[in-house]
């Protein structure tokens, strides 16, 4: 069976390994290579989405280390960012700023990706601002990327609160060099720049009036959320889509098993999936195949994804369940010369990453009993010993929950925070770690039942669902009353 490749799906494959958050599982390799780097291939990339020649690129002498005073911590390195002058109204007329924060991707797939902010930058005159991250595309300390990743020791200043700290030293400064100090930020992130965009506004409310935190998982820390809740939707997701398309996923692992046990199995296996190396284990077949349907679960919108799944593995005839689940592959990829295994060089997402979940960003995900997938609980003691025999470091699985905060969320932020959206599809599995309930009045929760990963975040389309338009319109609605207040507010303190 032979699927064509629409431009859809190519846009979201190639957002799969720059937005989501890699899974720090049990299930996969344990420190945590993002989902989408296993099935990431060169005809995924998309027709890139035009640049605006309205864009200026700069870069910002960072300091290496915002939080010691030690020699060392004193170096520097160019941080990118890019602005957007074309709709602003200036800092004369206190116009805001809109400021996406970069995660763990070059700046450009920011500026492919991102389109929320160009497509309603013009209705409040705002500029556009897009800062990278540290350590990811040209924002690399030490001068390159292979000395900035060299030993842990250089690797020990990419984390998120110092990149929490370089965002508000580039912010201070452009507002400063444009006359702008009481133009009001409103921060926007996806995923884990989601969770930097919430916790900004949390940290620095002397330079964020508000945050937009799409699909952040901010509550898949410290045992908060349940280990397993990430597959059990997913599996959710395939089984409301076709009962037999999960049963036959679910059937499959043992399958794959019984071939692997014998001497030619994994030959068999081999030739099966059209691999593009003979596979060394049963493991390497079954990882491929889970970041599949991990991957369109959770960015199923807007090319139905897990529908094109089960509809290749539905629609074909024959009781070979490996030849089925061998037609989703091809369903999901496109045609290619081969599957599964793919020369993949180590991106420097990944490898950035990597580093990030073996340090603070541990999220415990496992799999559980009653799901498509075979059980595999998350065990800290493994992932911590795999942590240091990789990097001779161990994980801090508690400091995001001790740092920034989690336990007793809502009853904590109901006093403390202002001015956040946490924006979630419920059909994305990390919204099982999202903040899916109003907190307060000024912050809240916008979701949708059928809404994938960081989908309100995407260029608007003439055929987006009007569900998908009416969650935009409710957070820009939203936006737009916190500037109203603050406008007001300002109006008040200036007259004194």
């Amino acid at each position: 069976m032979i699927f064509a490749m629409d431009s859809s799906v190519e846009w979201l494959l190639f957002l799969v390994v720059f937005l989501s958050i890699s899974i720090s599982s049990s299930s996969a390799d344990r420190i945590g290579i993002p989902r989408g780097a296993a099935v990431l291939k060169k005809h995924h990339l998309p027709s890139k989405r035009a640049f605006s020649g309205d864009l200026h690129t700069y870069f910002y002498t960072q300091t290496l280390d915002h939080f010691n005073y030690k020699p060392e911590s004193y170096a520097t390195f160019q941080q990118r960012y890019v602005i957007n002058y074309k709709y602003w109204g200036g800092g004369a007329v206190t116009a805001p700023i809109f400021v996406c924060l970069g995660a763990e991707q070059a700046l450009e797939t920011d500026l492919q990706t991102i389109g929320f902010l160009d497509d309603n930058a013009a209705r409040f005159n705002a500029l556009i601002v897009y800062i990278e991250h540290r350590y990811y595309g040209e924002s690399v300390p030490y001068g390159s990327r292979e000395e900035a990743f060299r030993n842990a020791y250089r690797m020990g200043y990419l984390n998120s609160a110092q990149a929490l700290a370089d965002y508000a030293e580039i912010m201070a400064d452009i507002k400063n060099n444009l006359q702008a100090s009481h133009s009001p930020v409103i921060v926007i992130g996806a995923s884990y720049g989601g969770m930097l965009a919430s916790w900004f506004r949390l940290k620095n409310p002397h330079l964020a009036l508000g945050a937009l935190a799409s699909s952040a998982p901010v509550l898949y820390f410290d045992n908060i959320t349940p280990s397993d809740a990430f597959y059990s939707i997913i599996t959710k997701s395939f089984r409301e889509t076709s009962e037999s398309c999960y049963q036959t996923i679910r059937r499959s692992w043992s399958v794959i098993d019984s071939y692997a046990s014998q001497p030619w199995g994994l030959s068999v296996l081999s030739s099966k999936f059209r691999t593009c190396y003979p596979l060394n284990s049963a493991s390497e077949l079954k990882k491929e195949l889970e970041s599949i349907y991990v991957v369109a679960s959770q960015f199923n919108q807007p090319a139905y994804l897990v529908n094109r799944v089960c509809a290749a593995i539905d629609e074909t005839q024959t009781d070979d369940i490996l030849f089925k689940i061998f037609a989703a592959v091809v369903a999901f990829n496109g045609n290619n010369r081969c599957y599964i295994n793919p020369p993949t060089p180590e991106s420097q997402t990944v490898t950035g990453w990597k580093w990030q979940t073996c340090s603070e960003m541990v999220i415990p995900i496992g799999v559980g009993e009653n799901t498509m997938f075979q059980p595999n609980p998350f065990d800290l003691n493994t992932f911590i010993n795999d942590c240091i025999r990789t990097y001779g470091v161990a994980p801090r699985p508690h400091w995001i929950t001790s740092y920034y905060g989690g336990n007793d969320f809502n009853f904590i932020l109901q006093k403390f925070g202002s001015n956040i959206i946490f924006s979630n599809g419920l059909r994305d599995p990390f919204s099982a770690g999202g903040v899916l309930e109003h907190i307060s009045k000024s912050i809240q929760a916008v979701t949708t039942t059928y809404g994938s990963h960081c989908l309100d975040l995407f260029p608007k389309s003439g055929n987006d669902p009007e569900w998908l338009t009416k969650q935009r319109n409710i957070e820009l609605r939203i936006i737009k009353g916190w500037l109203v207040t603050y406008y007001a507010d300002l109006k008040v303190f200036q007259k004194g």
